[in-house]
């Protein structure tokens, strides 16, 4: 008896022990978490139950906008000096940057404006209003101890005449940690958003 139940125990063991492996290939145990996750909330949000309507031929279609290389990644770049970038240590952002903003751009839009807006999908290539552009900065600068935040907004109607202009926003930051550098830039993104809005309103 006592021989057939170590076998019994043998086997579980084995199981246990692939299953683990097996597990291990999906699962990684040794890389850590970041200690903080970094993303952007907009000032001005659509209320909850809130409906638009409209021909998809007038919609907004809110591209995602172009970025330099230190901005297409899920870090907060720090600028040291003129020559020389660092990231900031123990944060990455939910997502990158550029889809972010692009996310935040739209509500913003839609909240301030009264605008539709859709993606290309919805609008079946129909539309005839895009915001595109390229987000210059989104970082932190050493020097000023500063969140920075620059957009080049390019308003595109086809057949028709485009439009570009740059925004930009700062704010203070009072050290330059994962917490306050959250904060600052999603606090100089909402200026951003806010000012591109009543941009688009008056054109």
């Amino acid at each position: 008896m006592s021989k057939f139940v170590s076998i019994r125990a043998a086997k579980s063991i084995a199981l246990t022990v692939v299953a683990a492996a097996a597990l291990s290939g999906c699962v990684s145990f040794g890389s850590k978490a970041p200690a903080s996750l970094l993303t952007l909330s907009a000032d001005a949000s659509v209320a909850t139950g809130a409906s638009k309507s409209g021909l998809a031929k007038d919609a907004l279609v809110v591209l995602t906008p172009e970025v330099p290389r230190k901005l297409d990644t899920n870090r907060v770049p720090v600028q040291i000096d003129t020559g020389n970038i660092a990231y900031l240590k123990d944060s990455v952002w939910t997502d990158k940057p550029a889809i972010l903003v692009q996310q935040l751009l739209a509500e913003t839009v839609a909240a301030k404006n009264g605008t539709l807006i859709l993606n290309e999908v919805e609008t079946a290539g129909k539309a005839e209003r895009y915001l595109s552009g390229q987000l210059v900065e989104f970082g932190v600068d050493e020097a000023s101890m500063e969140a920075v935040a620059i957009f080049d907004a390019v308003h595109i109607r086809k057949g028709g005449s485009i439009e570009k202009r740059r925004f930009e926003a700062r704010e203070a930051m009072g050290e330059i940690k994962p917490r306050p550098a959250g904060e600052a830039l999603n606090s100089a993104a909402n200026k951003v958003a806010s000012d591109v809005a009543a941009w688009l309103a008056a054109l």
